[in-house]
């Protein structure tokens, strides 16, 4: 195994004892080494080049070279397909009009990653579950084109045809070649992220990260008794990577004894009451959840050693480093709905994906968010499985949701009952929904829902065509609408009432 992975490996084989050692691929140890050594740079970064001492353009190069750096330790010579990929869409953003800027740019970009994943999964390592150099594109594929957007937002629309959050990360002018690389190559984010937008981060390297920037937070009491002091961020960095060491422990004890693949195993579904085997089901995953914790919570404490992440205060003071956290744990094992487990799993991806895709495609804008979330992640069949199958979930759990939950509201006993109820739902159904994501092909994956008779996808049919709901879209239209009709009212019995005051 170690030799195999050694192979595949196109990073420095400076930890190669080690790996053998600790009889791991060499891939995962560069992985984890060079995650440590930037955890490390980032509090060097904190406080030796800190806003107050160095100019932004030293923090940018230091940053940009230091990522460059972890790039090529990792992934050697696969590095400059970051280059390459980040060259292209600049040269786009460059030589392109406004208009249509962001379209090309997004096609060029997306183009770009999937044609170096179909490269890597069908010509070199076909289901190989390594440290590969894709990994990393994936992030620089969400930034590049987060920041297209928002410069197309910012250069070519009105105030009035944005959002609130789209004026919020709206740009006004066109980043230095600098500026651009140290938003995609930064050392805290290279490896495995998170994805920011790219006003919060010039507001880390100019030092103006700790002023209130959004609304809410500016207006906040608690904000504006703190908003004059530098947080320090070492106790959610603490935390954070006590999180770390929880969730490698779990996930290096249990993956091994809760195998997703036994699911598939011919004496196992023959033997095993059904009962059961959605309980298996259910346990295999929640072993391996603990490795995307790991990885999510290590990146974001990164970022935050070195001062990037702080979203103000909480009501007893205490500082906020959550604005840029991927992964919610508690939220995602007690979630009591499909939608409330999607929202706490890869944060930062599901608000690339919404503000990119849902608030802007006119048709279907749920099932071009899942498409698009499936093109992103990769080639594996198994991918476009798993989205197809979330397409249904999430119809299903809309309409549960809106049809259902109206009548448990009525007592405490009634919403605990609920609450009880959808959390099993939800957990079995995140299982059943990724089963193709975890086992990569067609066949396998199909073998698993033939032995559970596709019952899930059943059941969401049925509920679909049972229980029809309205789309976001009509219901915030209708929510409008009856907004301005009371508005109307409001203003016609104003005028009646100051008629009669007249008359009198």
């Amino acid at each position: 195994m170690a030799t195999r992975t050694t192979a595949s490996c196109t990073g420095s084989t400076l930890l190669q004892p080690l790996s053998e050692m600790i009889n791991l691929p060499l891939d995962q140890v560069n992985f984890v080494a060079c995650q440590l050594f930037a955890l490390l740079m980032a509090v060097w970064f904190r406080i030796y080049l800190h806003p107050s001492k160095t100019s932004p353009f030293i923090r940018h190069v230091v940053a940009t070279l230091l990522g460059f750096y972890v790039a090529l330790f990792c992934f050697g010579w696969y590095s400059l397909h970051f280059l390459l990929q980040s060259g292209l869409s600049y040269s786009v953003m460059v030589f392109s009009g406004l208009e249509h800027m962001h379209k090309y740019c997004f096609i060029v970009t997306l183009g770009y990653l999937m044609l170096c994943q179909i490269t890597r999964v069908y010509v070199f390592d076909y289901g190989m579950y390594s440290a590969d150099f894709t990994g990393p594109m994936m992030v620089i594929t969400q930034k590049i084109t987060s920041l297209v957007f928002e410069i197309h937002d910012g250069l070519t629309k009105r105030e009035s045809q944005l959002t609130p959050s789209q004026k919020y990360l709206a740009i006004s002018r066109m980043p230095s070649l600098l500026e651009y690389l140290s938003y995609n190559y930064n050392f805290m984010g290279i490896l495995a992220g998170p994805t920011c937008s790219y006003n919060d981060y010039m507001a880390f390297i100019e030092g103006t990260c700790y002023q209130p920037r959004h609304q809410e937070n500016a207006n906040g009491k608690e904000n504006g008794k703190h908003q004059q002091i530098e947080p320090s961020p070492k106790n959610a960095v603490i935390s954070k990577l006590c999180t770390c060491a929880i969730s490698l422990a779990i996930y290096l004890s249990l993956c091994k004894v809760l195998p997703v693949e036994y699911i598939l195993d011919e004496d196992f579904v023959r033997s095993t009451p059904f009962h059961l085997q959605v309980v298996y089901l259910y346990l295999a995953m929640l072993a391996l959840r603990p490795k995307y914790y790991f990885v999510f919570t290590l990146a974001d404490a990164i970022n935050n050693a070195a001062g990037f992440g702080f979203s103000g205060y909480n009501k007893d003071g205490s500082p906020q480093w959550d604005m840029i956290s991927n992964v919610r744990i508690l939220g995602i094992e007690l979630a009591t709905s499909y939608k409330m487990f999607i929202d706490n799993w890869n944060i930062q991806t599901g608000l690339w994906l919404k503000r990119v895709c849902y608030e802007r495609c006119p048709i279907n804008p749920t099932a071009a968010t899942f498409l698009l979330s499936a093109m992103w992640h990769g080639v594996y069949p198994g991918y476009y499985l798993t989205f197809l199958t979330g397409i249904a979930m999430t119809m299903a759990a809309r309409a549960i949701r809106h049809n259902i939950r109206p009548y448990f509201l009525v007592s405490d006993s009634y919403k605990r009952i609920y609450d009880v109820t959808t959390w099993a739902g939800t957990q079995v159904a995140i299982s059943y929904t990724v089963v193709p994501f975890v086992l990569l092909a067609v066949g396998p994956s199909l073998k698993f829902y033939r032995s559970w008779y596709f019952g899930l996808h059943l059941v969401c049919l049925l509920v679909v065509l049972a229980l029809p709901v309205k789309s976001r879209r009509q219901q915030a239209k209708e929510e409008q609408d009856n907004l301005q009709d009371n508005q109307t009212e409001h203003k016609s019995t104003d005028n009646n009432c100051n008629q009669k005051d007249k008359a009198t």
